[in-house]
């Protein structure tokens, strides 16, 4: 861009007579918008022309409409219509003005545009028409393009990709797969756009079938498939996916990263995760918003809080999401004051924060156990900004009341709740009424639950073990065996731990990892070692009628342990274990982490459900408040 500054300097001040200024001003509008320059385009287009021809608008309203930016793209449009001395529009103009319709989803201004065509003759090339039905599709006319597409006399690939793409969108896919089925000439475009619309309509089957079947692939048709397992949480196969696409030499976009980041965030994979770190600064690759974005998140959701603010001090630009995403970090992190900060920081740099950004104020006051701070984040979310709060905001509120032990406010709150409170507000009490042993109010708490899910497997635990610590055994033994006759049973724990580039997955008691005599080695000698330190298992959390001994073995081989043996065995000493669970921490695999790491001398970290807990040295970031 320097250089092309120097070139138009050069041309302002020494204008060549025999160059029409208009030929120079078509290359230099190209080339901003290649350089995604939007701001220099409309320079200019504004102060380097006296007389714009036909080609200068046509160049302007592309860049605008290449860059997505469909405001500036009609704003100009509009201007050039109504400019006495401005060319009149032609094929290109509306190609341009009609994809910033479609991307605005603006169905009176496309009809205006459509009236232009007709006015000017367009009506008929067949790049204009196939524009034309791509709008109409776009705003959900579905109809109009269907008419559109059938009235055409002639039709090329862009014509039968545009109604597979369109039946897609509508939520056909069945016409659309019909259509691509019959199709002569399939492009790349047709194979990555039935790929993207089975995948999200979750028939992720079909969706790599046709994967499997292409000859030929680009980076969209890898993207297709990596985004479609990571938007139905198949975060492990998205990883599988892009280890192939590097395998086969192809080089990743920032699509595909955007894509493959979030999947290492959900599992925790940070090593996967620093190598895309690394290749983004080593190909000089611009750290855009939702790139930038992306990286932090994987940073803030695998507990490495420092890097994530790393990456969001280095973004030039920012938003409500880049700020949400440090908040709710520091807040999943422990780190509530900080969160604070930066959301006064937020307001400071004029962002409006949003439904987001206040989940995220709401969990750092739960973590730490600041009713009063957290009433007035709640307080403020309708009053100050107009956010109505969402069930889940609601949940967040019951939860901290209810550690609190203010569950008379908490069960309050839920009665006077606006919406129809779900299990998970429910729940949040109920975990209130187990650390308070207010069983009278959690056996209430119970009956609302298993009215909105008769398979709640938690309800039944926590009615189980109240009988049980009441000494009533045979209620506690008709708790299970309900259970057991409604077929109903607990989410198994599940935890994962990446070593060497490599996410290996634990459930309870696991068989199935080829090191299994080497991870229950190790588990054998860390029981030995916390026993020597003077720890005991809380056998008390296991229900079942078995002795001492079996109830130690059952504590023993919970995901999170046999994750971290395995991480024991597979790193060099010294090195921090990382863990995720889909499940919140029991309390006898905190109390045993916290000695685990004492005896290794290693820091473990793990983020279970609720948030991250950092054990060094026996001790836990939470405090033991979580």
């Amino acid at each position: 861009m320097r250089h092309l500054y120097q070139i138009q300097s050069q041309a302002t001040i020494n204008p060549v007579p025999s160059i029409d200024p208009n030929i120079i001003a078509v290359k230099l509008i190209g080339v901003c918008a290649d350089h995604a320059n939007i701001h220099h385009v409309a320079l200019v287009f504004n102060h380097f022309l006296t007389a714009p021809n036909i080609f200068v608008y046509n160049a302007l309203l592309k860049a605008f409409a290449q860059n997505n930016d469909w405001q500036h793209t009609i704003y100009y449009f509009n201007r050039q219509l109504s400019s006495p001395n401005a060319p009149a529009p032609d094929e290109y103009t509306f190609t341009s003005v009609l994809k910033a319709c479609a991307g605005l989803a603006q169905v009176t201004e496309g009809e205006k545009v459509h009236c232009f065509v007709a006015k000017y003759g367009c009506e008929g090339n067949l790049f204009v028409r196939n524009s034309l039905t791509d709008m109409y599709f776009k705003v959900g006319n579905f109809g109009i393009a269907q008419k559109l597409f059938d009235e055409m006399g002639v039709r090329d690939v862009v014509s039968w990709n545009t109604l597979v793409s369109g039946y897609c969108l509508s939520g056909q896919v069945d016409k659309a797969s019909w259509v691509f089925d019959g199709m002569a000439d399939k492009t790349l475009f047709s194979w990555s756009t039935m790929i993207t619309a089975y995948a999200k309509f979750s028939e992720l089957g079909e969706a790599r079938r046709l994967f499997d079947e292409m000859l030929e692939r680009n980076v969209v048709s890898w993207n297709a498939m990596i985004a479609g397992y990571a938007q139905n949480e198949k975060y492990a196969e998205a990883v599988g996916l892009f280890r192939q696409m590097q395998q086969y030499g192809l080089a990743p976009n920032d699509v595909t990263l955007v894509s493959v980041l979030s999947a290492c965030a959900h599992l925790g994979a940070l090593d996967l995760g620093k190598w895309i770190d690394r290749f983004i600064r080593q190909g000089g690759m611009e750290l855009g918003l939702f790139l930038g974005n992306a990286l932090a998140d994987m940073h803030a959701k695998c507990g490495c809080i420092a890097e994530a603010k790393l990456v969001f001090g280095k973004m030039h630009q920012r938003d409500v999401i880049s700020w949400s995403i440090i908040i709710t970090g520091l807040a999943m992190n422990g780190h509530a004051y900080e969160a604070f900060g930066c959301f006064n920081k937020m307001i400071e740099h004029e962002v409006k924060p949003n439904d987001i950004t206040f989940m995220g104020l709401l969990t750092a006051c739960t973590h730490v156990g600041l009713v009063d701070k957290g009433l007035e984040y709640f307080d403020m979310m309708d009053k100050r900004y107009g956010i109505f709060p969402k069930v889940e905001h609601y949940g967040c509120v019951v939860d901290l009341l209810s550690r609190a032990g203010r569950l008379v406010e908490a069960e309050d709150l839920i009665n006077s709740m606006p919406v129809k409170p779900n299990v998970i507000v429910w729940g949040a009490l109920l975990g209130g009424c187990q650390i308070y042993k207010d069983t009278e109010r959690g056996e209430r708490v119970v009956q609302h639950i298993l009215e909105l899910d008769s398979d709640h497997s938690g309800s039944y635990v926590y009615l189980a073990n109240v009988y049980t610590s009441m000494g009533r055994l045979d209620d506690a033994a008709k708790c299970r065996l309900r259970m057991r006759d409604k077929g109903v049973t607990k989410t198994p724990g599940c935890s994962w731990i990446e070593v060497d580039n490599i996410v290996h997955e634990f459930f309870i008691g696991d068989l199935s990892h080829p090191q299994l005599d080497k991870i229950y080695w190790m588990i054998r000698e860390l029981r030995r070692k916390m026993k020597q330190a003077g720890y005991k298992l809380k056998t008390d959390l296991v229900l079942h009628n078995i002795d001492e001994e079996e109830k130690e073995d059952a504590l023993s081989v919970h995901s999170e342990k046999l994750a971290i043996a395995f991480g024991l065995i597979s790193t060099s000493p010294g090195t921090t274990i990382r863990i995720v669970k889909n499940l919140r921490v029991c309390n006898d695999c905190h109390d045993a982490t916290k000695i685990i790491s004492k005896i290794v001398e290693r820091e473990i970290i793990v983020r279970d459900r609720s948030r991250f807990h950092h054990f060094k040295d026996g001790k836990c970031s939470c405090n033991d408040y979580w």
